[in-house]
């Protein structure tokens, strides 16, 4: 199965509202374990932001699950907003990721700029698009399926969520939605 994902970040530190609280990283981790060996997932394709997206990273590359990231600039802008501002070692764990598939030639880096309109949610129809080649490469002989994996509190946070973008588009795209709980 080819999979992509979306999800929240962890929380910041004078966050009011839980929506991944940083001590259920590891349950959230597990989940995703479970669902990749259960569901045979063979590719996943995300962003690299802390959280949800680099623990699947993470949890793929254990798996030898083939890995892209996507990027919706360069890395080290995106590190700065999107990694190392929230709590937790995120920073090291995005080295090493990012370093990994660089390697491998398994990063994607937009031309998009830190303070675009809609940079995210272009991001997302990047990442689909990214999936939806790789779906069609594997699929020649049929039989491939595909699933987005929606790691969330279970709803939007408001009418410009991009979470719930990603969501919405690989359900137009035809993709099965799986969800994650990253609450509890």
């Amino acid at each position: 199965m080819i999979a992509v994902l979306a999800g929240r970040r962890v929380d910041a530190a004078d966050t009011s509202t839980a929506r991944f609280p940083l001590e259920n990283v590891e349950k959230v981790r597990e989940k995703m374990k479970q669902f990749f060996i259960a569901n045979n997932i063979s590719h996943l394709v995300c962003s690299g932001a802390c959280g949800a997206d680099l623990i699947a990273l993470d949890v793929a590359g254990k798996l030898s699950i083939s890995r892209k990231m996507v990027l919706p600039f360069d890395a080290q802008t995106f590190r700065s907003s999107s990694v190392i501002d929230r709590p937790g070692n995120w920073g090291e764990m995005f080295d090493e990721v990012y370093k990994e598939l660089n390697a491998a030639s398994d990063v994607i880096i937009l031309n998009y700029t830190k303070d675009e309109n809609d940079v995210y949610e272009k991001a997302n129809f990047d990442i689909l698009n990214a999936a939806d080649r790789i779906f069609q490469e594997m699929n020649k002989t049929g039989g491939k399926k595909k699933a987005a994996i929606i790691v969330w509190e279970g709803s939007p946070k408001d009418s410009n969520d991009t979470t719930d973008h990603f969501r919405q588009e690989a359900k137009k795209r035809m993709y099965s939605i799986a969800e994650i709980n990253c609450l509890y």
